[in-house]
């Protein structure tokens, strides 16, 4: 089996990242939202200009987990003032970590947040922080089995519905 390459994306692979993006996304929550609400967000946070905005942000950086010719998963962190809570230039928040549903369980989470945790170390960071949904039990499990704590909570819109996200970090110091 060949292995998994956890690879740094710019705006040329957008449209890649738009597609795994989107279909992650989906995947993860169209069960528990309704059609209106996921249609209306995918529309908006997976747009060509939101990403192309996100890709060329210098406080931000995506990876791909690729095996072969093949994107698994992916990763979105962020920086400083590009944060969505905590601003901190000593944090480093994990926006993201979406994994294709035919790969749960396959290591490939881990393997993106490990990167994660390698970026923070490498700049010398104190914290990884990030906010994931109270319902989504396997993600917060995740969270948990890699040390981080709850510590805040936050409202988190899918379309017009509100819902709670749980912050939780992890002291890297």
């Amino acid at each position: 089996m060949e292995t998994v390459e956890i690879k740094k994306i710019g705006v040329e692979e957008i449209e890649k990242l738009q597609q795994i993006g989107r279909q992650t996304f989906f995947e993860t929550f169209a069960e528990v939202n309704s059609e209106e609400n996921m249609k209306k967000y995918l529309k908006n946070n997976f747009s060509n200009d939101k990403l192309t905005s996100e890709l060329t942000n210098p406080n931000s950086e995506f990876y791909f987990a690729i095996r072969g010719n093949e994107t698994l998963g992916y990763l979105k962190l962020n920086f400083g003032e590009e944060q969505t809570e905590l601003k901190d230039k000593n944090g480093l928040e994990i926006e993201r970590i979406y994994v294709l549903k035919e790969f749960h369980g396959s290591k490939i989470g881990q393997l993106l947040y490990d990167r994660a945790l390698q970026v923070a170390k490498k700049q010398d960071l104190n914290y990884l922080w990030l906010g994931v949904w109270e319902e989504n039990h396997r993600a917060l499990n995740f969270y948990k089995k890699n040390g981080f704590v709850e510590f805040d909570k936050h409202i988190f819109r899918l379309g017009n519905d509100e819902q709670t996200d749980l912050l939780m970090k992890l002291m890297l110091k």
